[in-house]
């Protein structure tokens, strides 16, 4: 999940293809439409409505009714919004990992 270019380009469907063997599913048209406005709407401006949880919520069980085994959050907003609790798989929080693999990086012996 995340705005509307992240969800429609290619670049997390076929690295993770490519690299490591995954299908990445996407939401539907409508649905894409809906975490998007979420997004610039309300979360970038410091909203977090329970409605918004809500439609975030059914759209993640869209996605793993539809065989999704994680779910990529792939906008730094989305945690304000949605946390492991609100999805029957793992969430993959992509501004958290990017931190993680930075701090083993930067704290590796070289």
């Amino acid at each position: 999940l995340g705005t509307a270019f992240t969800m429609e380009q290619d670049f997390y469907r076929v690295r993770l293809a490519q690299r490591h063997g995954l299908e990445v599913l996407v939401p539907d048209a409508d649905d894409r439409a809906q975490v998007h406005r979420i997004i610039y709407e309300e979360l970038v401006q410091g909203r977090v409505l329970e409605a918004s949880r809500e439609v975030y919520r059914a759209v993640m069980q869209r996605l793993v009714d539809r065989g999704a085994q994680a779910i990529i959050l792939g906008c730094t907003e989305i945690m304000l919004l949605v946390g492991d609790g609100d999805a029957t798989v793992p969430l993959f929080d992509t501004a958290a990992l990017h931190a993680q693999a930075a701090a083993r990086h930067l704290l590796s012996p070289r």
